[in-house]
């Protein structure tokens, strides 16, 4: 009886305990500063720092914060756009706990644009230059525990120029905004006196490497920098637990801290290790590192880590736990659209669900070091990063014969710091050291600086980790020549290479980019390359009947949607075809901001898959995720190109089903295979009015249906096209002109400007002209028909060409001379001829001559009924 009451005594005394432990404070704690902020977007002057100034003024603001707004779907600024560059100044009053005995106090700010100058009750705490990586500060002998707090910050993102603050902060250019503010997460750190190294670069204090792993064991190397104050001996416990919270390998290692600094490593065995293997199966385990000064928990970190072996083959590709596993996926601007940098830690996971939805099993960090969530993120959900630093399209100050010692000593410091907070994330294969710096070609006399920079870049990468290769992504090296035209050669700068190829959209035609790639491959034998950015513009309101209409405009307004799928269905083609591409990342994910014009947009680069807003996912999206995604995907195109102009068109699905099944009003229409994911209808012909085409396909036992609602007008009311352009444009007179289609051969045109002699034709429309010998099909009601057809002579210098055309056969244009028959170069000519159609089709043809045949735009109309 005496021993069960001593049980129940025993029992009842560890229940009365146990609260009490749980709430026992961790050796580490973390207070979020992200609320109270005052803000004011200009510079006051240093005498914001003092405690007492008066800050009533200001805007009260919660960080993250950005007063920057920019991006616009119109072809105007949006009003609230607000493209301020210059300081700005932030001030926050806080109260903390009193502290115990011995303990640290550090302000940690995980991403500040550009500069951060910080103090603290009136004290400097120091400067940080560079907009993406964590800093902190040392508050310890600055904070007054138990009692109100001052903390003010200078952010300065001016403008970068030579001469300015900024001037050698990377990055110096770029086609991105720099936003301005604090714009991610601020919190203060407590610890003990002994402690985690936390002012390593911004890093964990904490590093692990796996060394070795085979089925049957991992050896982990883990090294713990440790820091504090006296002269001392500390524990330092090294762990790894798994995912159900077991420890599976530990190690105690004594530290001697002199002169505030200590070391401890160890060599963690792990049995039977569970491999991260993508996004197969992202396995995680947990690295605990832990401080105690006799039996005083001083400090401890818990982070995820992976345990996993890669590898990058020139000839075979990439390599994950030692089999081959073909990357794809895409680049990722941190931008969204209202908020800009500024994006809450849900818009991160947002965007790493839709780039897991899309099917991509890789993401390129562009062009910086991304939040700390980001790459938690990607640990997490098996994705494999490729991180870099913002050493983007090196600027023209900084490419004189001397590299600047500042720039070399930023750049440095910023690669660095990415290493060094990232070090432990599994899903990171590679450290970026540049983006086109070769992109200005200052002539054949001044060399670029950007090779002794990648030099030094190249050492501190190999310095700081030794177990992940670099890489580069080259603009400029051209695709024929032996060697860069700027006299020094990038290639090989870095342990691997990417390039920025965009066939089919700044230069080439689509269909070169695999050709380019084996010439860029025979010149660098034995590098590993991969494609680091390919990619189209897509407006989502701007549509075209057929992506080789016309003329692609990408620094312009002319950018349809099915032109990006288009050009991106065949890049994707001859990336697929080369598996010897250790990597490929389509650009970009999402529109970003950026200062241009372009397709429906102002202030957005329109590349994205999906636009900034995330609301809608484009084409090309469906394309890709047809490609990669293991979850059913059936997308009829063209949805958003509702109005159509022509009564006739082709249906285009993408998916990754076999075959699917369409039906038109209710309709049967058949099924179609899916080739490498892409379905086509040719030449279906809509109701006048409403139509809705509903698309079937099978996966397994599961059926799934897609459906698109269009508008066609009437055929018996004429038909009227735009030869040379890719988008449709309704004439003053109300003229419905389609964009050109229904064509074969010849080439689309544009004429800089019209002189005059428009013919009843919109100069705008007379600008664009298809040339050389070609034919139309066009699809119309069988009657007699009027058919007006406009021509201009592009060539202000051309000589005399003489061309003829032909309707169902027979001449009805002979020896045309434009130019004289309209009295001059680039003026609009008008030539009506009356035309019969049987079996519902009108065939020109455009023979030349002379000189090329041309044609700027026609129409027809039933004959009995007025022409407008």
């Amino acid at each position: 009886m005496i021993a069960l009451r001593t049980a129940l005594v025993l029992i009842a005394t560890a229940l009365s305990l146990a609260p009490a432990l749980a709430q026992s404070p961790e050796p580490r704690r973390e207070q979020s500063l992200d609320a109270g902020w005052r803000f004011i977007q200009r510079d006051v002057g240093e005498a914001a720092a003092a405690p007492d100034y008066d800050d009533a003024a200001w805007t009260a603001v919660s960080v993250p914060h950005t007063s920057n707004w920019i991006g616009s779907y119109n072809k105007v600024r949006d009003p609230r756009t607000n493209l301020y560059q210059g300081v700005s100044w932030y001030r926050l009053r806080f109260a903390v706990p009193a502290a115990t005995k011995g303990e640290r106090r550090f302000v940690q700010f995980d991403g500040v644009g550009n500069i951060a100058d910080v103090w603290l009750n009136g004290r400097r705490l120091g400067r940080h230059a560079g907009a993406f990586s964590r800093f902190r500060f040392d508050v310890s002998d600055a904070i007054r525990p138990g009692g109100d707090n001052v903390l003010v910050v200078r952010a300065d993102n001016s403008a970068r120029a030579a001469g300015s603050s900024t001037a050698n902060v990377i990055p110096l250019a770029g086609d991105f905004f720099l936003f301005g503010g604090i714009y991610r997460h601020v919190a203060l750190l407590t610890t003990g006196a002994q402690h985690l190294d936390l002012l390593d670069d911004g890093g964990p204090g904490v590093y692990a490497t796996t060394s070795t792993v085979d089925r049957y064991m991992a050896t982990v190397d883990v090294r713990a920098r440790i820091a504090g104050t006296g002269k001392t001996d500390v524990d330092v416990l090294l762990a790894l637990d798994d995912a159900q919270g077991r420890t599976v390998a530990s190690r105690t290692v004594r530290a001697r801290l002199r002169d505030g600094a200590g070391l401890a490593t160890a060599a963690l065995s792990v049995p039977s290790p569970h491999l991260w293997n993508g996004r197969a199966d992202p396995y995680l385990y947990t690295l605990r590192a832990e401080v105690r000064r006799g039996a005083t928990l001083s400090d401890r970190l818990v982070q995820p880590y992976g345990i996993r072996t890669f590898r990058i083959d020139a000839d075979r590709g990439f390599f994950l736990n030692g089999k081959p596993l073909p990357l794809h996926g895409i680049s990722r601007h941190q931008d969204r659209f209202g908020v800009g940098w500024a994006v809450s830690d849900e818009d991160q996971r947002r965007d790493m669900a839709l780039i897991a939805e899309l099917g991509a099993n890789t993401v390129r960090g562009a062009h910086y070091q991304h939040a700390p969530i980001w790459y938690d993120l990607a640990d997490r959900n098996g994705i494999v990063m490729w991180a870099e630093i913002p050493f983007v399209n090196q600027a023209g100050w900084t490419r004189g014969p001397g590299l600047d010692p500042d720039l070399r000593t930023n750049a440095e410091q910023q690669l660095r710091e990415l290493i060094k907070q990232n070090a432990n994330h599994p899903s990171i294969v590679t450290w970026s050291i540049g983006n086109e710096v070769d992109i200005v070609d200052l002539g054949p006399t001044t060399r670029a600086n950007s090779r002794a920079l990648l030099d030094a870049l190249q050492l501190v990468a190999e310095r700081e980790d030794p177990s992940r290769p670099t890489s580069f992504a080259d603009c400029c090296e051209p695709n024929y020549a032996a060697t860069d035209t700027r006299g020094v050669t990038l290639a090989g700068s870095a342990d691997t290479i990417g390039y920025n190829r965009y066939s089919g959209w700044y230069y080439d035609r689509a269909d070169e980019l695999g050709p380019n790639l084996d010439r860029l491959r025979r010149r660098h034998p034995g590098l590993p390359i991969s494609v680091s950015e390919y990619g189209a513009g897509g407006a989502t309101t701007q549509h075209t009947d057929d992506p080789r209409g016309g003329a692609i405009d990408s620094h312009g307004r002319i950018q349809p949607e099915e032109y990006q799928s288009w050009v991106l269905e065949q890049n994707w083609a001859a990336i697929r075809d080369r598996p010897w591409l250790w990597s490929s990342w389509l650009w970009v994910m999402f529109d970003f901001a950026s200062p241009r014009a372009e397709g429906d947009a102002t202030d957005l680069n329109t590349k994205g898959v999906m636009t900034s807003d995330r609301s809608i996912r484009k084409d090309a999206f469906y394309f890709f995720q047809a490609q990669w995604a293991a979850q059913p995907v059936l997308h009829i195109t063209q949805r958003r190109y509702v109005d159509r102009f022509y009564p006739v068109t082709d249906v285009r699905l993408y998916s990754n089903a076999g075959d699917a099944r369409l039906t038109l009003n209710d309709r049967e229409l058949g099924s179609r295979p899916c080739r490498d994911g892409i379905c086509v209808w040719p030449r279906v012909t809509l109701d006048t009015g409403a139509n809705r085409l509903v698309a079937t396909a099978r996966f397994g036992d599961r059926e799934v249906t897609d459906t698109v609602e269009w508008t066609a007008h009437d055929p018996h009311a004429g038909l009227a096209l735009d030869a040379g352009n890719l988008l449709g444009e309704v004439a003053p007179d109300g003229t419905r002109f389609g964009s050109d289609a229904f064509f074969t051969g010849g080439e689309p045109t544009t004429i800089a400007a019209m002189a005059g002699g428009d013919a009843g034709l919109p100069a705008a429309m007379a600008r664009t002209v298809r040339r050389g010998d070609f034919a139309y099909d066009l699809p119309l009601p069988d009657g007699r028909w009027r058919l007006s057809l406009w021509f201009a002579e592009p060539d202000a210098a051309a000589a005399a060409r003489g061309f003829s055309v032909l309707a169902q056969g027979s001449p009805v244009v002979t020896d045309l001379d434009v130019a004289r028959a309209a009295g001059g170069a680039q003026r609009a000519i008008r030539r009506d001829v009356p035309v019969t159609v049987t079996d519902g089709h009108l065939r020109l043809q455009f023979r030349s001559g002379h000189g090329p045949a041309l044609l700027s735009a026609l129409r027809l109309v039933p004959l009995g009924r007025p022409s407008r």
